[in-house]
């Protein structure tokens, strides 16, 4: 359950798009801790502050935070913005936020996504990690440096968009058209209910080429068969195909994880394709040296029952991966210790942009 904890704001530190990251002193201790602005006001030095340190006394991966409930002594003003709308994230928890959903009655974008049914064919490269995001589009953007992205963001991870310095990174320089927030996730440029609506929010609002679906920051796991976030990826799949997509697969694979549930292809991978896509997709298949490359192929095999396995030359990735606006991590890993992996997202973006009308 939540552990509260009362402090006062020492030092503002660093701020990104959404979101704002402080000092405060609690109990004689430093604590890091993260606002988000819209949700709580903006901190500033001396504020006596309410905090929520569960996972941050766990060890949790919430980034080494604790987080900001509220400023009891400055509270935000009621917002009368008109695009304040009726639709409720976070439901039912005492932080629950109002929103205006893109296809909400009331919307401008209503009209157009009431009866709207189909992305137009547009590729959909689904991925189970946010860390993927920034390689799948230096792939995409590699061989099609001047496509539309749009990211559609799935509940799994992180629900507000803002903890995301990926995505603010990307915003800025240039790499993302837009985010759409899906399901009981928030603060994207763009709210939906659905995966299905956020994919459609993509392609006809944000005027997409190409759309990539994946979980926010954070990711959950049990090691089990079923328990784990990245299921969604699959459902995913199933999403983009039903509205006309093209879907791609992304791999989670890596020679450098320690757990070997994650070795070669990851079982998250196998079985979010494997069980839960029902909808067949394109599953990219990086060409990677020996012995990674035999283990993989292995891995994948059971894949190709359903799914296109398209084998993908990773000649030029790495150095586009390296010209990233981001930094690369995944699991505590950069790009020098887990290559692989990051090579296995972007070459899901290179077939991507092979779909792409020329």
């Amino acid at each position: 359950m939540i552990r509260w904890r009362s402090g006062t704001v020492t030092a503002l530190r660093r701020e990104w798009q959404g979101a704002a990251e402080i000092m405060v002193s609690v109990d004689g201790a430093e604590v890091r801790a993260l606002a988000y602005p819209a949700l709580t006001g903006a901190p500033r030095v001396g504020d006596q502050v309410l905090l929520n340190v569960g996972a941050l006394q766990r060890g949790l991966g919430t980034g080494g935070y604790a987080f900001v409930v509220a400023i009891p002594g400055r509270l935000p003003v009621d917002s009368d913005h008109p695009d304040t709308g009726h639709i409720v994230k976070s439901r039912y928890t005492p932080l629950q936020v109002m929103v205006s959903s893109v296809e909400e009655q009331g919307s401008p974008h209503h009209e157009l996504l009431r009866d709207a049914a189909s992305v137009d064919g547009m590729p959909v490269v689904v991925a189970d990690l946010h860390s993927a995001l920034p390689a799948v589009l230096a792939g995409l953007f590699a061989a099609r440096p001047s496509c539309r992205a749009v990211y559609v963001m799935q509940d799994g991870g992180a629900l507000p968009a803002w903890f995301s310095r990926t995505v603010a990174g990307l915003r800025d320089a240039g790499w993302l058209a837009a985010t759409v927030t899906t399901g009981q996730s928030f603060g994207g440029d763009l709210e939906a209910v659905t995966v299905h609506s956020g994919l459609l929010a993509a392609r006809h609002v944000a005027g997409a080429d190409v759309a990539v679906v994946a979980q926010g920051p954070g990711n959950l796991g049990t090691g089990t068969r079923w328990g784990f976030s990245g299921v969604a990826a699959g459902e995913a799949v199933n999403a983009a195909a039903v509205l006309g997509g093209r879907p791609v697969a992304s791999l989670r694979l890596s020679d450098a994880d320690s757990r070997s549930r994650h070795q070669g292809v990851s079982h998250h991978s196998i079985t979010a394709y494997g069980r839960v896509a029902l909808a067949a997709c394109d599953v990219a298949v990086p060409e990677l040296p020996e012995p990674l490359a035999s283990r993989v192929a292995a891995d994948v095999a059971p894949l190709a029952l359903r799914h296109r396995l398209v084998r993908v030359p990773v000649d030029g990735l790495e150095s586009a991966l390296r010209a990233c606006p981001v930094p690369l991590s995944t699991m505590g890993r950069d790009l020098d210790e887990d290559l692989a992996y990051f090579l296995a997202a972007a070459a899901a973006g290179r077939v991507a942009a092979g779909l792409l009308a020329v």
